[in-house]
């Protein structure tokens, strides 16, 4: 049961989380066949996921069970249920034809703060003919039922989370295409329209305004060039947090031709939660000093010692007032990165002033 505990705690994913849990269910009780059922509470089940039948089976049978029967009964009571012979259950309605015949059942709903969200159905309990399920099956699937409920949730909160980084990743690049892009293109339009008017009268001033034209077509092709980069979503969980930064550094030199110093101490594994709000306040960080504080030259230091991590950012731009709030909500984004700061326990620290550049500082301690 401890190994199982364990194995469960380590996924961060619903659908993992399920696959093991399910296995485990049967191992831990010896059924022949497990399943675990999460209702979408529209008569049938969001998941359903199966263990002890073959793919073959599976497939035969084609699709989702519907929330009935002994099935919905497990979902609609925080009670579970014993018998020797499921068929002989009068709440048995049948299964398909592909279906494996079935006797013994166990059956555990899955409760959390006071709401059923899933099910274990066991059956077939190996042994002696005519052999069920005894008291201690039933009491250890309860005890895994009541971890399964903590995984589970902590699994949505996790998967919610991300979704939610998806849509503020969204708003922030909405938001720098109307700050950015769309002035520019809309200074593109204005100088066009006073370039075509001056074609026959001053084709000398003709000439200028297009050449303005040309210069502000180039600054909204970088813009756009390093928005697109941020639509692709950074590959942490296949290169890293060091390699997706270097990454992430190498586009931002090439795109604003801005000087970027990127140095690494100690690279370890930190786990994908930490490596993902790391990586995205080093990004703002950067996206804060190439746009905003039109830096020329900065310095991205990571370090990574024992128990702790350091990053710094350092640029040479133009610099702002740290206590101005209106700087911090609306220019800089520095009320997000200090939240991510502080979802993991650690602090940011900024340092800048009207002219001299910025540093910003996130320290956290890890395990």
């Amino acid at each position: 049961m401890s190994e199982a505990v364990l194995a469960i705690a380590g996924e961060l994913s619903v659908e993992p989380i399920l696959s093991k849990i399910v296995d485990v269910a049967r191992e831990l009780v010896d059924a022949r066949y497990a399943a675990l059922g999460v209702p979408d509470g529209e008569g049938g089940f969001a998941r359903f996921i199966t263990s002890g039948m073959t793919d073959k089976q599976w497939e035969a049978i084609g699709t989702l069970p519907r929330t009935h029967g002994l099935l919905g009964a497990m979902l609609e009571t925080a009670e579970p249920h014993r018998t020797p012979d499921i068929q002989a259950d009068p709440r048995f309605q049948g299964w398909p034809s592909a279906h494996p015949s079935m006797r013994s059942f166990l059956g555990v709903p899955i409760v959390s703060k006071g709401a059923v969200i899933g099910a274990f159905y066991l059956t077939d309990k190996r042994g002696p003919k005519g052999a069920g399920f005894t008291d201690a099956d039933q009491g250890c699937i309860e005890t895994l039922a009541a971890h399964a409920a903590i995984a589970i949730e902590n699994a949505r909160l996790y998967e919610r989370s991300r979704e939610l980084t998806v849509v503020e990743e969204r708003t922030r690049l909405a938001r720098e295409l109307h700050d950015s892009v769309n002035q520019t293109l809309f200074s593109i339009v204005l100088t066009s329209e006073a370039a075509a008017l001056l074609a026959i009268s001053d084709p000398q001033r003709a000439r200028a305004q297009m050449e303005a034209v040309q210069e502000l077509a180039r600054g909204a092709m970088e813009e756009m060039r390093s928005l697109i980069f941020e639509l692709r979503p950074a590959d942490l969980g296949a290169d890293g947090l060091v390699s997706t930064l270097r990454k992430h550094v190498d586009v931002l030199r090439r795109v604003h031709a801005a000087e970027i110093e990127l140095d690494v101490e100690g690279e370890r594994p930190l786990g994908p939660a930490v490596e993902r709000e790391v990586f995205r306040i080093a990004q703002e960080a950067l996206w804060n000093a190439v746009k905003h504080a039109r830096a020329g030259r900065l310095r991205v230091h990571l370090a990574m010692p024992d128990h702790r991590v350091v990053l710094t950012v350092a640029d040479d731009g133009i610099g702002f007032d740290p206590l101005d709030r209106r700087a911090e909500g609306k220019h800089l984004g520095l009320l997000g990165m200090r939240e991510r700061a502080e979802g993991l326990g650690g602090e940011l620290r900024v340092e800048s002033h009207a002219g001299s550049g910025t540093t910003i500082r996130l320290e956290l301690a890890r395990e």
